[in-house]
Order: C-alpha cells, then sequence, then structure tokens
C-alpha cells in the first residue's frame, strides 16, 4: 500500500488488490451483467450525451444527482458485493453505492471535478476500483494559482482510497488517451447520507 499525504490531500493505492484473474473475472461478468446506459449530462444549460456508460446501484434509498442527472440505485448484485465487501476490509470505511463507469477506450475520459456533492456529506471518502486497460489518474489543487499534478497509475485490479478534505481541496480526471484501443470499468464506492 502507498500513502500520499499532502496539504489537504490523503490518498491510499492499494495496487493490485484484485489478482489477474479476479480482475479479468470481474471485468466480464460487469460488463455483460451490469445494466449499464448512456450518461447525458447538462453542461452550460446544454444537455450532452456522452460516449462513457453509467451505472448507479446501492442500498435503497441512495439517491444521488451530479451534472443534472438524478439517480436511483439498482440493487447490489452478487459480484458487486464481493467487491465492497474486499474494499472495506482494507479501508475499514463502509460504502452504501456505487456509481459505475464504463469507459470503452482511451477515447473516452472525465475531465477535471470533484466528487462534493452534498448527499456525500462532509470530507466524503472515495473508494475507486478499477479493471480492464492501465489508465493515468491525475489530481490538481483547487487553488487555480497551483501548478501542481499527481498522477497515479490506475492499474488493473488497483484499489484507490480519497479520504479527508481531499475532494473539498482537489480536483482528479481520467484524461484521453487516443493510443489506448482497450476498455476501462471504473468503480465508485461512496456513501450518501
Amino acid at each position: 500500500m502507498e500513502h500520499l499525504v499532502k496539504e489537504n490531500l490523503d490518498i491510499k493505492i492499494f495496487n493490485h488488490l484484485f489478482s489477474k484473474k479476479e480482475s479479468s473475472l470481474f471485468f466480464q461478468r460487469l460488463l455483460d451483467q451490469i445494466e449499464w446506459k448512456q450518461e447525458t449530462i447538462t453542461m452550460w444549460g446544454k444537455k450532452r450525451t456522452l460516449r462513457r456508460r453509467v451505472a448507479w446501484y446501492g442500498d435503497p434509498g441512495k439517491n444521488y444527482a451530479y451534472s443534472g442527472n438524478s439517480l436511483t440505485p439498482k440493487a447490489w448484485n452478487e459480484d458487486l458485493m464481493l467487491i465492497k465487501e474486499k474494499i472495506e476490509t482494507v479501508s475499514t470505511i463502509r460504502f452504501n453505492s456505487v456509481l459505475l463507469n464504463d469507459y470503452e477506450d482511451g477515447n473516452v475520459g472525465m475531465g477535471w471535478h470533484s466528487d462534493d456533492e452534498k448527499e456525500l456529506g462532509k470530507n466524503p471518502i472515495i473508494g475507486s476500483v478499477s479493471f480492464g486497460v492501465d489508465r493515468d489518474f491525475y489530481l490538481k489543487p483547487k487553488v487555480k494559482s497551483s501548478n501542481e499534478r499527481i498522477k497515479i497509475n490506475a492499474a488493473n485490479g488497483s484499489f484507490i482510497l480519497m479520504n479527508g478534505s481531499t475532494q473539498h481541496h482537489w480536483l482528479h480526471s481520467l484524461p484521453i488517451r487516443k493510443k489506448i484501443n482497450e476498455r476501462r470499468i471504473n468503480l465508485t464506492f461512496r456513501t450518501i447520507i
């Protein structure tokens, strides 16, 4: 486990928490069995359909809203529960929901943002699990005067735990990488209050 600690940043990286065999199995089962939907977001007052597919699962009543979307959770399935139990064991955090993202290839990414919606409460803890192709995951301070960038390899089978006030003071992104032609499935576990 690698632990990155800076001012208002607390991240633990568990590389290969899931074995290659586990990762391959979960990747295929999530791809086939999750009820994916095409994401539509509102940006600058206009609705846009994105290439990324998403799904929201969790405990009953743990609704989530972001970018003009309001999501009602689907019930946990067996695979999601197994993944959740494994990350809860190493993090000691109890998560009650998960947002799944399907990045078809390197042409699909995610711009700079933070997971700090009001439903997540003060100092939300986000647990990110990756299956599939390795991708660069970047963080930068929200302070515009800073040029600092932190690069993390979101590897197949890895678990990245973002703690403390990280979401309030830092942005993160998954940049487009046109040379990558393989798929990545990312699960971001959260606790809706």
